[in-house]
């Protein structure tokens, strides 16, 4: 009997609601089948439809959407940097509780330091416009603003890509600086891969999951590319490996031999 069908065949467990928090026990689930969790591969991007996605992105959009593939971040772990958690030195950027509530450190191209250090300028000129106007510091995790009452003040605490206006925190209803709101890099990203003419359901993740492949195919040890993408189990990675090219293995298809139709 095969492993998948093993585990399909086990009996279902009662549900952890009913056996602990309600004290009670359900019968008739003995003979019950787990169902089989579907598995869908990732869409990913070839390194020729990045660029012809990001070439046309300008500004702002562009260097978030450059920063995403280049590091494999998700779209709020990229909103939520702060400028502590850029480190140009040694070419990498920490991202702090991700998915899970883990940290990470991941890649900071090279390709973009100066385009970062640019940016960061003019994200310096609105955070010394909000100190002259006594706007409060930005949101701080982990009721660090009861420990560190003025860290939201301070630069190395701003947002790396701030929101143009101010707003009003929906916990403890202050008008503060946030960071860029998601939909203007997913509407400026959408009408790329319009405008690239595309045939893929490409979304700002999938620059996160091209990322990963390209990695694969150059090379890169799949533990490595684990820790960049902060996953928990190297199971989770391996998925990438299903949609990277083949011919990095050596493998070609007999379509590509001498083979006349």
């Amino acid at each position: 009997m095969s492993a998948v069908l093993q585990v399909a065949l086990q009996p279902v467990e009662h549900p952890p609601l009913f056996r602990h928090g309600l004290a009670k026990e359900i019968s008739g689930l003995d003979g019950a089948v787990r169902a089989r969790i579907p598995r869908r591969l990732p869409v990913v991007l070839s390194r020729q439809e990045v660029l012809r996605i990001l070439d046309p992105m300008e500004g702002t959009v562009r260097l978030m959407a450059g920063i995403i593939y280049g590091g494999g971040l998700r779209l709020r772990e990229c909103l939520q940097l702060r400028v502590k958690d850029v480190d140009f030195e040694r070419g990498c950027l920490t991202i702090r509780s991700g998915k899970g509530d883990k940290d990470r450190q991941t890649l900071l191209p090279e390709s973009l330091k100066d385009n970062l250090q640019r940016h960061l300028e003019r994200v310096r000129e609105l955070h010394e416009e909000d100190r002259r106007n006594q706007v409060e510091g930005v949101w701080l995790p982990n009721a660090l603003e009861r420990k560190y009452p003025n860290a939201g003040k301070e630069w190395p605490w701003f947002w790396v890509f701030p929101s143009r206006k101010l707003s009003i925190d929906p916990v403890s209803k202050i008008i503060r600086r946030h960071f860029a709101y998601p939909t203007v890099l997913e509407k400026a990203f959408r009408k790329a891969v319009q405008g690239a003419n595309i045939g893929k359901r490409a979304t700002i993740h999938t620059l996160r999951h091209s990322f990963a492949t390209h990695l694969l195919e150059v090379g890169c040890d799949i533990r490595t590319v684990q820790e960049l993408l902060g996953h928990s189990s190297v199971e989770t990675t391996m998925i990438y490996t299903h949609v990277a090219k083949k011919n990095v293995l050596g493998v070609r298809s007999p379509m590509d031999g001498r083979i006349v139709l």
